[in-house]
């Protein structure tokens, strides 16, 4: 089963408490529940971290180079700001989609701007938890895909 690391950025672990208007009234962990459901659904062994240290998320995204198939990536502020976190997913030889709850594009000027989806194969926002299982049907059928690409006619 393949794997799919689900990184999760800063103040992600205060949802369903901080802003639920923005973010929706659903935890993180509900969030990796469903996450590991669907994962079971699809045949994907789902890893589901959440760090409010940027480089701890820059250390899990280099340690999915080996250990992972594909990434589903919410870096969160770090989205807008950082070039480590973009830096380390060009380095991901897998499939990439980022996630975002609310729709960036509806809020502050500088939300707009996304390091991350220079890395990305896809991007999901504005959907609430709802995105990530979006994101995750979109890995299995990018991996499904690959899978085909390599395997000998009959």
């Amino acid at each position: 089963m393949p794997t799919v690391f689900v990184l999760n950025g800063p103040n992600l672990n205060l949802l369903g408490r901080r802003e639920p208007d923005i973010y929706g009234r659903d935890s993180l962990e509900d969030i990796a529940a469903r996450c590991r459901e669907a994962g079971r659904r699809l045949g994907l062994d789902i890893a589901f971290r959440q760090t409010n240290s940027e480089g701890e998320l820059v250390g899990w995204i280099q340690e999915a180079i080996e250990a992972a198939a594909a990434l589903v990536v919410n870096a969160g502020a770090y989205t807008h700001t950082s070039v480590a976190v973009l830096d380390a997913l060009r380095a991901f030889p897998g499939p990439i989609v980022e996630v975002h709850l609310s729709n960036p594009h509806r809020r502050e000027a500088f939300r707009a701007r996304s390091y991350v989806s220079l890395a990305a194969d896809g991007v999901i926002c504005g959907f609430g938890a709802t995105g990530y299982l979006l994101a995750l049907e979109a890995v299995a059928e990018r991996l499904r895909d690959r899978r085909e690409e390599t395997e000998p006619e009959a």
